[in-house]
Parts: structure tokens; sequence; C-alpha cells
């Protein structure tokens, strides 16, 4: 008896409905980034593992947990899937050297693959949406980038409380991050017994992702520790104050959330998170920040740099919760045929339609006009065409429509051509 097949966990097929609903979000991500003169990049699903470790950090959750790295047997290379795409993206802009001739905006879309136990909105092949701003070191482009984000949101139709609240925090410069940890070493240490496993090992090597445990054990003691807004520099606070004063002159609203970090490791200065509550515990849809020693820690010339993530599954769950977009487009018209040499007839008008930009479904076959007719229905097409034995020696073709007022009509086929045409200049 044969297993049946089905996907990996965590892995899922898009069907049909979902796929069209992917599709209107990616337009209207696409049609923003490019309002900011974001252009896109395509970097390939599988890299070097050492792209991520170097970029990532070994002492992480990804490179330690969750990487799905195998080496290829044909020529002993450590490869990865890749678990996100600012490094593959900043190992592009160097190989290909981008950054020749002034800074760079770049924009992606694409999965991503993470060995994690699946659940809503958290899944091991998932997507995100991204944008990389590369040579950029002034807090204008951070400001741009919450903009960005910001009319994104209402791009989707995301309103009242569907719209995800923006947290902000700065990581300071590495003076300022070097003080931070040896005070978090110290303060933890004195607690070392309240520890669990994962904040142990990470004490001697990165104690700030410490600060990011979901643990509710560790809470109270997270809670309590040193802050790092506490040892920012006039460098890091002069800049940080600059992005609020462009978020309060655009009307952004944000929270200052000194305890929001970032999980990986090249991050500096701003870090931000747009989070929603309707989402359950998977309530980040967006993070990102700068990260101006990337480029350089990748073997590239120094190059400042800021940019964020999307996780797209997260964004398109939440607007369905909100309803922000409509239906994806119907048909425009559904062609039923019946009769002799009716089909030949609906085939090439279709095509007349077609070549008018107009999208036209018809059945191939010779099933039944009631057949036909329910399946118009089902389309959500505004009208149905009809093409009999009469109509197709006469040259014309009935009109029905399907939804609202409207009588059925024949007119020839001329006529119809003209009227479709202006229904699709009415409705651009």
């Amino acid at each position: 008896m044969s297993t049946k097949l089905s996907a990996v966990k965590g892995m899922n097929d898009l069907l049909p409905e979902q796929a069209e609903v992917w599709e209107q979000v990616e337009a209207k991500v696409g049609e923003v980034f490019r309002q900011y003169g974001y252009r896109p990049i395509r970097t390939p699903i599988v890299e070097s593992t050492s792209v991520f470790v170097r970029a990532i950090g070994e002492v992480t959750d990804i490179v330690e947990k969750e990487m799905y790295s195998f080496n290829d047997a044909l020529n002993g290379e450590a490869l990865t899937l890749r678990p996100e795409n600012t490094a593959a993206v900043v190992r592009a802009a160097i190989e290909h050297n981008l950054l020749y001739d002034g800074p760079r905006r770049l924009w992606y879309f694409g999965p991503m693959f993470r060995h994690e136990r699946p659940q809503k909105g958290r899944y091991r092949q998932f997507h995100q949406f991204g944008v990389e701003a590369l040579g950029f070191d002034q807090p204008e482009a951070d400001a741009e980038q919450i903009f960005m984000v910001a009319r994104l949101w209402k791009a989707l139709g995301l309103r009242d409380g569907f719209v995800p609240k923006l947290q902000l925090n700065s990581l300071g410069m590495p003076q300022d991050r070097a003080l931070h940890r040896e005070a978090l070493v110290h303060y933890f240490q004195s607690h070392q017994s309240r520890l669990d496993e994962d904040s142990q090992r990470r004490l001697g090597s990165n104690p700030l992702r410490i600060l990011d445990s979901k643990n509710p054990e560790m809470a109270e003691l997270i809670a309590n520790a040193p802050q790092l807004p506490e040892f920012l520099g006039d460098q890091a606070r002069e800049f940080q104050q600059r992005l609020l004063n462009l978020l309060n002159e655009q009307g952004i609203a944000f929270e200052l959330n000194p305890r929001l970090v970032r999980g990986l490791d090249y991050y500096n200065l701003t870090v931000f998170e747009w989070v929603t509550d309707r989402l359950g515990a998977q309530g980040t849809v967006c993070g990102g920040g700068r990260y101006d020693s990337l480029v350089e820690r990748m073997g590239g010339k120094p190059a400042a740099a800021t940019g964020f993530a999307i996780g797209a599954e997260r964004l398109i769950l939440l607007v369905q919760e909100a309803q922000g977009l409509g239906s994806p487009s119907a048909p425009d018209a559904y062609l039923i045929h019946f009769g002799k040499g009716a089909r030949e007839s609906a085939l090439k008008l279709a095509e007349q339609l077609r070549d008018q930009g107009l999208k036209v479904v018809l059945d191939p076959g010779q099933t039944s006009a009631k057949s036909q007719m329910k399946k118009a229905d089902a389309s959500g097409a505004d009208l149905a065409l009809l093409i009999g034995e009469d109509e197709s020696l006469a040259g014309e073709v009935t009109v029905k429509p399907l939804r609202g007022q409207g009588q059925q009509a024949t007119m020839p086929l001329s006529q119809l051509l003209a009227t479709m045409d202006r229904r699709k200049q009415d409705n651009a």
C-alpha cells in the first residue's frame, strides 16, 4: 500500500485562493518600495555557510540551532538554505561592487528557512519582504524606511486597531555596548543560579542575547538588568534624537522600548519593530535597524547600512484579519458557448477581448450551457457573454449581467468590443 505524500511539516503549499491574496500584497509592497527609489535584487536560496556564520555570529540561535546546513557531496562545500537575506544581499553587493558609484537602495522578496517548531505565523519555510539601504550613514535613512513602512500599512488597508505599533531603541556604538556588556556580565554573574541553560552559555559569549530570552522564569531577572540606554554616549544619543525629531515631524507614533534588541549580531544604533496584538504570540510583523559594520565585516570596504524585513505570512494574516484588501480581481467576462460553430466563435472573441487587456474565461470543451452558467456565476465575473449557433451565424453575442442591475441584450461583436473597452477605461 503506497504512503500518501504530503508537504514537509512547516513548509506550506499556497493554493490558488491564497496565492491570489499573496499576489495582491506583493504588488502593493513593490509599488510602495519603488516610490522611495528602491530597486529589486534577487539572491540564491542556497549560500555558502560562511556567509551567515560571519554575518550573524556563531553564538546565535540561528547559527547554533536553526540553519538548514549540509555538505555538497560533489565538491565538499558547506552550504546553507538562507535563514535571512541581509547577509546574502551584502555578499552580493560586495561581490558585484554595487557601491562603486555611490549608495544603493535595494529590496527583495523570497523564501527563508529555519528549523524551528512550526506554529501560526512561524514556519520552517517562511517568506520575507526586505529592504537594505547601503552606504547611507545619516538618521534620515532610518526615518525614510520607517515612513515607508507606515505608508505600506495604509496601502494594505490596515486601519484603526490593525495598524502595528512602532517600538524603537538604540544599541549605541561599539564602545557603548562594551560598557553595557560589562555591566550585564556583572549583573548576571551575581544571579548565575537563576540563569537557564541557554543564558548560562551566552553569559561569556553574548550576554546581550540573554535579554531576548522568551523563558518566562527569566522575565523578572531580565526586567531588572542594566538597560542599554543608560550607557549611550553623545554620538548615539544625538543620532537617536535626530531620528525621533524626524518621526515627530512626520506624525509617526512610536514607543521607546529599552529592552528591544535584535537577534542578530550585526546591528548598532537604531533598532525597531512594528508589533501587533492581533496575531497571538507572533506579534512582530516587521523588524530592522542599522548595521554599519556588516559590509566591512563581510570583506567589503566600510559602508554604513540600514534595513528591515517583514514576515510575509504574518503580514498577510493581519491583512486578511483586517479585511484590508478586496477580493482578488475576478474575470471581466465569462464566455458561454453552445451549439454548432459557437465554440470556435467564442475562442476567437475571447482572444479579441484579451487583446484589449481584459480578463476572459471560457470552457474549452463542449459542456452544457447550464453547467457553464454555474461556473460563470461562481467565477465572480460581472458579465456572461453567450454565443449560441444563432449568434455565431449572425456575428452577434448576448450579454447577460451577473451582478447588480442591467438587462440582457444581444448586440453585434463590434459593438460588444467597443462597450467592453469603455468599461475597462471607466474602471481603470
